[in-house]
């Protein structure tokens, strides 16, 4: 017969969020015998999961291959491939089916659950807490933490509270301070910077004039480097936004940092066309609608408005035909269609997926099992790490597999 334990391990779980929740659940779980709570410096739980996705929780991405999966993630990619092949997207579909919520993918790869609702989730993790009398003290915030010889005290502002093991599950922070309870311990702070925000065009008319505008797939790069992504772009009242602008902003969150988010954008239209294609193209056909009005007659799929906006640049007027259109209009129709040049003069957050890159050094942690290199039953899962992914679903996939095995590794 098995002896009865009567000396529980007391598991503190520092964060609310996506994280924080999931690491708490999965080890209550894998042992029900585990006493666990979790503080949150706010009032609010679950806060990020319930504004993702325009409020209806993008749980994760379809995208079954870890190697194309880890490529979603411009810090960290390399550890979390070990991380997926213990628990991946199918893994995390699974998860979520048993506990009655059924994910649908939509054209783009991004996995919401059925409801469209993002307090589907939020129910789901907070009835599992319940069940498993997982304790959550909000409004409790953590001042210090201190390895003793068996487990630690954290200091905090509701007391003294023991724990056999520390989660660190609290997120992303714009600010270097908010790490200090880690670096504390002796850990290595990766300073935070911003990552996954718009560019801010203040005085280019672009902006001005068709602010609602979408491509369906061009080409931003930063001028004087490599640093280059496609898809879809939008224009916005601020500046330029859309899947490529943000994949740029996040693989280049360090290149616009230090240049003061002042760069030079140049954005090819019609990508994968090049400016010598193009012009040939338009060459062809002159030729072939000599007297139609390129003004008149949108090329390459371009929304009409913004094919307008080109032939305006290019000093093309409306009542000219193709056959007037000299071969300096021409070739500066090609460029402008092809490498447009935008001066960014700052940034704007994109929506409430507020995200950094930064935080504790990746290579003081274990990823077998997200535990500290450095301190014996500290654990870090989520965005407190230096890790973070693309938009669409990538960071939630990061917080889930960091937190299960986290989870593993604690409940063992």
């Amino acid at each position: 017969m098995q002896e009865s334990r009567t000396h529980k391990k007391h598991i503190v779980i520092i964060g609310a969020g996506a994280a924080g929740f999931f690491a708490a659940i999965n080890a209550a779980i894998n042992d029900p015998l585990l006493s666990i709570e979790i503080l949150e410096k706010s009032t609010k739980l679950l806060s990020k999961v319930k504004v993702s996705g325009g409020g209806r929780c993008n749980v994760t991405h379809q995208c079954f291959d870890n190697s194309d999966l880890v490529k979603n993630y411009p810090r960290g990619s390399k550890e979390l491939k070990q991380v997926f092949s213990h628990f991946g997207v199918q893994d995390t579909i699974k998860w979520f089916k048993e506990q009655g919520i059924v994910l649908r993918t939509e054209e783009d790869g991004r996995m919401f659950p059925y409801s469209n609702d993002s307090q589907t989730i939020v129910d789901c993790f907070i009835s599992l807490a319940n069940r498993y009398t997982i304790r959550i003290r909000t409004s409790c915030e953590v001042f210090a933490i201190t390895k003793k010889k068996e487990g630690f005290e954290l200091k905090t502002n509701q007391g003294l509270i023991a724990a056999t093991s520390v989660v660190c599950a609290q997120g992303g922070h714009s600010k270097s301070g908010a790490y200090d309870l880690i670096k504390n311990l002796g850990h290595t702070i990766v300073a935070p910077i911003p990552s996954l925000f718009t560019i801010n065009l203040p005085n280019e008319h672009i902006k001005k004039e068709l602010q609602g505008l979408s491509v369906k797939r061009a080409e931003v790069k930063i001028e004087g480097t490599k640093l280059s992504y496609t898809g879809p772009v939008l224009i916005t009242h601020w500046g330029l936004s859309g899947p490529a602008v943000l994949k740029l902003s996040a693989f280049a969150a360090q290149e616009f940092y230090e240049r003061e988010y002042k760069a030079t954008i140049i954005t090819n239209w019609v990508f994968p066309l090049n400016q010598l294609e193009v012009e040939k193209m338009l060459k062809q056909i002159q030729k072939e609608k000599h007297k139609a009005l390129p003004y008149s007659h949108p090329l390459f799929e371009l929304p009409r408005r913004l094919w307008e906006f080109f032939c305006a640049q290019a000093g093309i007027l409306n009542t000219k035909p193709w056959a007037e259109i000299s071969n300096k209009e021409m070739m500066k129709l090609s460029e402008v269609v092809c490498r447009s040049n935008y001066k960014m003069e700052g940034k704007t957050t994109f929506k409430e997926e507020f995200v950094t890159c930064g935080g504790v050094s990746l290579k003081e942690v274990d990823f077998k099992t997200m535990q500290s290199k450095m301190v014996p039953g500290l654990f870090f899962c989520g965005e407190v790490l230096n890790i973070d992914g693309i938009t669409g679903g990538f960071n939630f996939q990061n917080a889930w597999s960091t937190a299960w095995i986290c989870a593993s590794a604690i409940s063992a």
